[in-house]
């Protein structure tokens, strides 16, 4: 990686013991990365869903008669009915926004909404991605130093995708069942939130109303917008992999000492960050894609969508604006996240090491 850029030769290859580490061990250090930063982030998860379900016309209208926004909002509406609150209280303007009347409406809890999802996406999730991005990396580029030089560079990118396509096809219907929890809100009054497994069989319900069901047979619901989130997060990990490694690399050099858990936990979090961001903010008309077409609810509609078709009709309706809504909160969580789980991981897979080394 540093050599096709032009700052170095190649970095040694990894140590053996790091190499010895089975995909168990390293699977135990990502899902513990991936529970922290699952709970720390999902406000800003809540929020960039909301602001881009809002935009693809999900109304957030009050969630009970005699709510009241804003303590100058009166009670009663007309004729003594309903809220008399503006439409202005249930348009959100922007990520803090969202936080606001969120806690105000619903309660502080709810921008937790969906975390039980989230960690049941994100263990299994990263629990196969960073353990299989690893693996793959390591035999790239073993395999490029012996036959091939001039795919090393590569070896990020091409890892990265693989094991990101590999946890996505997993963990899609988890995936799919947090979008919707996220997005929508709870209508019955004083009702439990349907949880994941209840919005998964809200999902294959759907079946029943679609015309056509030799077109969408029995659990395939379940995989509703895949296409959509590996065209997010294919290229997501491709760019962030390509970003995080040679940054990381540089920063750890900077330093020089690579055996301190402390310089390992820094940088590793900081270029984690960067990467995040950056991957983020490149991917977000894919997210915008992927969260359209999870969480419509128009059987024959899904039967139709594909991420090029919501793409364009997205430019057409709202232009460049409408293929970066959530740009910031999706931003803002990605970059703490990757930092999180990559520093998290690489701390874990340190201390391993470590003991494997004295055996």
């Amino acid at each position: 990686m540093e050599q096709a850029s032009g700052s170095g030769p190649p970095p040694p290859p990894a140590p053996a013991a790091e190499r010895d580490m089975g995909f168990a061990e390293r699977s135990l250090a990502a899902a513990g990365a991936a529970v922290v930063s699952a709970i720390l982030v999902n406000p800003l998860d809540v929020a960039k869903t909301r602001l881009q379900a809002q935009a693809a016309g999900v109304v957030y209208n009050p969630i009970w008669s005699d709510f009241r926004c804003y303590p100058s909002c009166s009670t009663g509406g007309i004729n003594g009915f309903g809220p008399s609150c503006s439409p202005e209280c249930f348009q959100y303007r922007g990520t803090m926004d969202v936080f606001s009347k969120v806690t105000r409406q619903e309660g502080l809890f709810r921008l937790w909404r969906g975390t039980g999802a989230s960690l049941a996406l994100a263990v299994p999730t990263v629990g196969i991605y960073l353990p299989s991005y690893d693996l793959l990396r390591n035999w790239i580029e073993e395999y490029s130093d012996h036959n091939f030089p001039q795919l090393r560079p590569y070896a990020p990118l091409i890892s990265g995708s693989i094991a990101r396509s590999l946890a996505c096809i997993t963990c899609s219907p988890i995936e799919l069942a947090r979008t919707r929890m996220q997005a929508f809100k709870e209508s019955n009054v004083g009702g439990k939130p349907p949880g994941m497994w209840k919005t998964l069989l809200g999902v294959l319900s759907s079946r029943q109303s679609i015309s056509s069901p030799e077109n969408f047979r029995g659990y395939h619901l379940l995989w509703t917008g895949l296409g959509a989130q590996l065209a997010r997060d294919v290229p997501f990990s491709a760019i962030c992999w390509t970003v995080l490694e040679p940054t990381r690399r540089h920063l750890t050099g900077l330093v020089g000492d690579k055996s301190n858990a402390a310089v390992i936990l820094g940088a590793n979090f900081s270029a984690g960050f960067i990467a995040g961001v950056i991957s983020a903010g490149a991917t977000c008309p894919l997210d915008v894609a992927k969260t359209r077409r999870q969480i419509e609810k128009d059987p024959e509609r899904i039967l139709n969508m594909n991420t090029r078709r919501i793409l364009l009709e997205v430019w057409r309706k709202e232009g460049i604006n409408g293929l970066f809504r959530g740009a910031g909160p999706r931003m803002g969580r990605a970059g703490p996240s990757v930092g999180i789980v990559v520093s998290s991981y690489e701390v874990v897979k340190h201390i391993l090491h470590r003991k494997h080394a004295q055996l």
